[in-house]
């Protein structure tokens, strides 16, 4: 039997070059600010338009800055870039989320959380994280701006069929182990390079216990490992979270959508190119030392002997060297990867009762104004307030330094992003990636922390 992944992908070939890529249709394209510019100016080059506007969504994220959206961006060249993703949706008859608008967020969070992004569908955007859909039970990658361009002239790529890889993660995750850690984890041990070339199957008992949240977070982390991207099969989790978002069907056509979809999944003699088990009892925690996601180990550990001279040097860090105790400068908590309601809920429940450290600059920052609105009817903004907090407005913020929240240099970032390379966060900045419950400790405490212990 065929995997998800091949299930999915061949229905949606239009057609097989010999010796060459598929046609491959594309259910829904997601545009940003940033890459979508030379794609705009391509079609006006060639005088056409887009084959089917009604399956391209844009949105502005990258640059947006995470305070004052009520007014003009004070940096030139991200008000430049905002103001013409508008200006082109508009030209080109587009469904545009703007600065400011409730629907407005990161991409990436507001197409699941407003049912955009559905099981079985192909989903492509101009940025390598689009791999988060795949939590839905899609095929999602990122895509280059002349793929976005070929993708809103005709609604089709033309693109290699990766290899399939599953990875199972078996049993129940200790106390303290996110989504976050897990992806960490794998990283760690598959490195940076050990999916390419693959679309990779999350399954296993401890994926199973993921929330919908937590399966997002994991798809995001998969370009990390090389994949081209990450998928979990739809289930009662998936379809419990999609149920009544705005363009979820409704009705009869909701009961026949579930049927669907309950198709998708692989079969128990599915063969896929690769396939690694591993516990979830032997993931902790984790923390990245160096300038690459893969350069995790658990928050009690120690750095590798054998880490790069050249990345440690970066970091101000030596081999053999414990993290815990290490003073922080700033806390970001937020991004396509830790920026949902589900995270503000984890973070808070450790910084409850307690108070920021002093010198700790945080970065606070959902991801969309719709995940703004539940962190305020929860009361979650009054238990951060209460504990020295302050919630920003949506945006990417310092996942990258393309706006206004960029680190100092050679300051120490204990960040829930993505991405630690040099300069990720800001020229010189030092960025240790972790989970929620990480970064919340370390906010109160001012140190690295094992948020066991807390």
């Amino acid at each position: 039997m065929n995997t998800l992944f091949d299930k999915i992908w061949d229905a949606h070939v239009v057609q097989h070059v010999e010796d060459g890529p598929d046609q491959l249709y594309v259910d829904r394209l997601y545009c940003h600010e940033v890459t979508s510019p030379q794609a705009f100016e391509g079609l006006r080059a060639r005088g056409i338009r887009c084959f089917r506007p009604e399956k391209i969504v844009c949105m502005p994220d990258h640059n947006t800055p995470t305070h004052d959206q009520d007014k003009p961006i004070a940096d030139p060249v991200s008000r430049r870039q905002v103001e013409a993703l508008a200006a082109n949706a508009a030209e080109f008859g587009l469904t545009h989320y703007g600065m400011m608008d409730p629907r407005n967020g990161i991409i990436h969070v507001v197409g699941p959380e407003r049912g955009l992004s559905l099981p079985g569908m192909t989903i492509v955007c101009g940025d390598s994280h689009t791999s988060t859909h795949g939590a839905v039970g899609a095929v999602a990658f990122g895509i280059g701006t002349s793929e976005v361009e070929m993708v809103m002239a005709s609604q089709c790529i033309l693109q290699p069929k990766p290899r399939s890889m599953r990875i199972r993660i078996e049993g129940t995750l200790g106390p303290g182990v996110t989504a976050k850690d897990m992806a960490l984890y794998l990283m760690q041990r598959l490195t940076t390079a050990g999916a390419t070339g693959h679309f990779v199957e999350y399954a296993g008992s401890a994926v199973r216990g993921l929330s919908m949240e937590g399966r997002l977070t994991l798809c995001n982390l998969s370009i990390e490992m090389g994949a081209r991207g990450g998928m979990v099969a739809p289930d009662e989790v998936t379809f419990a979270y999609l149920k009544d978002k705005e363009f979820v069907p409704k009705g009869e056509d909701w009961d026949r959508a579930v049927a669907r979809w309950r198709t998708l999944c692989s079969g128990d003699d599915a063969v896929f190119d690769r396939e690694v088990v591993y516990d979830a009892a032997d993931i902790a925690p984790m923390i990245t030392y160096g300038t690459n996601p893969g350069m995790g180990m658990p928050v009690d550990g120690t750095i590798p002997a054998d880490a790069a001279d050249k990345a440690l040097r970066y970091m101000g860090f030596r081999a053999g060297e414990r993290l815990l105790g290490k003073p922080v400068d700033y806390v970001f908590l937020g991004a396509c990867t830790n920026g949902r309601i589900e995270d503000f809920r984890a973070f808070a429940s450790v910084v409850r009762g307690r108070r920021k450290a002093p010198g700790v600059t945080a970065w606070l920052v959902p991801g969309s104004w719709e995940v703004y609105r539940q962190i305020v009817s929860e009361g979650i903004e009054t238990t951060l307030a209460e504990a020295g907090f302050e919630i920003r407005q949506p945006g990417c913020s310092a996942c990258l330094g393309m706006n206004d929240d960029k680190v100092p240099s050679g300051k120490y970032c204990l960040s829930t992003s993505n991405r630690n390379f040099e300069g990720r966060q800001g020229p010189g900045a030092r960025t240790l990636l972790a989970s929620p419950l990480t970064v919340a400790a370390a906010a109160i405490t001012g140190v690295i922390t094992d948020p066991r212990t807390i």
